[in-house]
């Protein structure tokens, strides 16, 4: 369960054990362009595992920010997508995309990430948002 009172009286600290941490902004940043499967999501984040999507993908789900849709089909089809609540932090998610462009580029280097969220994958390292 997540926080949803901070020691610190920081709101920002709710904010944080909600979507923070390496994986969880990027999974969302993507769903931001639409539902995704998970093997999609899997090639959209080279360097993530299949646990730990899956570990990320349902701490997003409990915490109400993503919803993971079945198909009864075969093979079977996982879909996931932003709820409402998830949508709420497309702001906070665009932001960080452009901070970390404009820091990227104040330090000489190209982050790889244009302004529709693709990104260049020929250095991952430089891969953010």
């Amino acid at each position: 369960m997540k926080r949803l009172s901070s020691k610190s009286g920081c709101a920002v600290e709710v904010t944080l054990s909600v979507m923070g941490g390496t994986w969880k902004p990027i999974i969302l940043f993507h769903l931001m362009h639409g539902p995704k499967r998970f093997g999609e999501l899997g090639r959209l984040i080279p360097g993530i595992t299949q646990r730990m999507l899956t570990l990320q993908l349902r701490e997003l789900e409990d915490a109400g920010i993503v919803l993971r849709t079945v198909y009864a089909q075969v093979p079977p089809r996982v879909d996931y997508a932003l709820t409402p609540l998830g949508h709420s932090l497309q702001p906070v998610l665009v932001a960080l995309r452009d901070w970390g462009n404009s820091y990227a580029r104040s330090q000489g280097q190209e982050s790889g990430v244009s302004a529709d969220g693709h990104t260049d994958h020929t250095d991952i390292k430089k891969k953010c948002l």
